[in-house]
């Protein structure tokens, strides 16, 4: 048969006609070619050969657990390090109050809480959606062909964080008591009578008046003056999503090897940049629970210190759970690589929702923000310290 082609093919090349026949002859050479049963096994199995054995060696390669030696007392040393950073950035905004100059007081909180805003937005998009992307996208994560699963899972996220505020708002509009007509109008006669107060009451009036411009004078004030519910559950809502991926931080940061390729210090690097970040992540929660009204919401120092202690513990928590597992963690797993995606994919919607709509949004936009009618320097000092912590935040993203 092969001869009898190549006949053809010389026949047709020295015919005057040679253009348009050899199209045809080729052709028809190749399709009888193809009707060869040996071809058609090479032709058809293969890609299909190379592939199988192209995932074979990637199902090897993600199966075993890669082989580590680990610096123990250098990682136990961490979690007191990461403890000891979390816990003075957390407790710090608590302790602002305290301070005896109240514009300083004012100032300084200002700076804090709009820093903390631009730190929670750049958390939620340069380090949980990337490193959830980078996580649904691993070679070793079979199964996953959706584009935008990524995106699917943070707007899920999102949507959780909208859907418990909301109805925790609703739930708790029609549980508190309504004011009614004749204790809005003894409070407004209450006032009206403030030039006739005297003695004690006068005394007391002034404090009131004075601590009305110092830490609960730059919280929300959107919502009505008898109840805040937004502010606690956002500020609840936005601590669940910090500490979730916490937790996968102080696990990420243990299981991380010493060096890297030809990086020697790896694990120290990585260190130092978690220790920023802890640190910019706690002053930016402690400075939202800091401003939980106190006489309205009975948020006492102790349900604050409780909430802050949490943030404090569970980085080093996370942490002491990786040295737990550290010679059976296996970070190519599938079911790892999963859960850490679907988590960080989470957390980034929770906190895209706390930081763009409650923190910024009601800060910057709202009616009754704290900034929408403030002046040019209080404006400038905000602004200035938003764009520093997104900009602080979005560098460390380079390493964690």
């Amino acid at each position: 048969m092969v001869s009898s082609n190549t006949a053809l093919i010389r026949k047709a090349t020295m015919s005057p006609s040679f253009r348009p026949v050899k199209l045809i002859i080729i052709t028809q050479t190749m399709k009888r070619a193809l009707r060869l049963p040996m071809v058609r096994w090479i032709v058809t199995f293969t890609p299909a050969l190379r592939g199988s054995e192209g995932s074979s060696e990637a199902s090897a390669t993600c199966d075993a657990a890669p082989s580590r030696d680990y610096n123990i007392g250098l990682r136990i040393g961490s979690i007191f390090i990461i403890l000891a950073t979390s816990s003075l950035a957390v407790f710090f905004p608590l302790s602002l109050h305290k301070l005896p100059f109240g514009k300083i007081n004012f100032v300084l909180f200002t700076i804090v809480k709009q820093f903390g805003t631009g730190i929670i937005i750049s958390t939620a998009f340069v380090h949980l959606y990337t490193h959830a992307n980078l996580m649904f996208t691993n070679d070793c994560l079979a199964g996953i062909n959706y584009e935008a699963t990524t995106s699917a899972v943070v707007m899920a996220g999102l949507f959780v964080a909208f859907l418990v505020e909301y109805v925790s708002h609703r739930f708790v509009r029609t549980r508190s008591p309504k004011r009614t007509d004749d204790e809005t109008n003894i409070n407004n006669s209450g006032g009206s009578q403030g030039g006739s107060i005297s003695g004690t009451d006068s005394k007391q009036v002034r404090r009131t008046t004075a601590a009305s411009t110092t830490l609960q004078n730059i919280s929300h004030s959107h919502a009505p003056a008898d109840f805040d519910p937004n502010t606690t559950l956002a500020v609840l809502v936005m601590e669940a999503g910090i500490l979730f991926h916490s937790v996968l931080i102080g696990l990420t940061l243990v299981v991380a090897p010493d060096s890297s390729g030809n990086t020697s210090g790896y694990y120290n690097t990585l260190l130092a940049v978690i220790v920023f970040h802890q640190f910019f992540e706690g002053l930016a929660l402690g400075a939202r629970i800091a401003l939980l009204q106190n006489q309205n919401m009975r948020w006492g120092i102790r349900s604050k210190l409780l909430m802050a202690l949490a943030f404090a513990l569970i980085t080093p928590l996370g942490m002491a759970i990786g040295i737990g597992v550290l010679n059976q963690f296996n970070g190519n797993d599938q079911s790892t690589i999963l859960t850490i995606a679907v988590l960080d994919a989470l957390s980034a919607g929770v906190l895209l929702w706390v930081g763009v709509v409650d923190m910024w949004a009601r800060d910057w936009a709202f009616s009754g923000g704290e900034m929408v009618d403030a002046g040019v320097g209080k404006v400038f000092v905000g602004m200035s310290s938003l764009i520093v912590g997104m900009i602080l935040m979005s560098v460390l993203g380079k390493w964690a």
